[in-house]
């Protein structure tokens, strides 16, 4: 994909991500995206040869959980 579409994309993922943790932690918005900007998960997201921006938002969040409880990003192998 070229930046120029992945720039346009990934802003839309991290805002349903960042809705979902706000919806699931019961955080503010400031403090979702804080925790999402802090996380390993963004680290990755933000790289477009990752491919994780093709993940939908409840697996994006279920990958965010389990990086939060465990302390570890363990993205699936497909």
């Amino acid at each position: 994909m070229d930046k120029n579409k992945f720039a346009a994309i990934l802003p839309l993922i991290i805002g349903g991500l960042a809705n979902k943790i706000i919806e699931e932690t019961h955080v503010s918005e400031d403090e979702a995206f804080d925790k999402l900007y802090n996380s390993k998960l963004y680290t990755v997201l933000e790289d477009e040869k990752t491919k994780v921006w093709t993940y939908n938002v409840p697996k994006l969040f279920d990958l965010y959980a389990t990086e939060i409880e465990s302390g570890r990003l363990e993205l699936p192998e497909y």
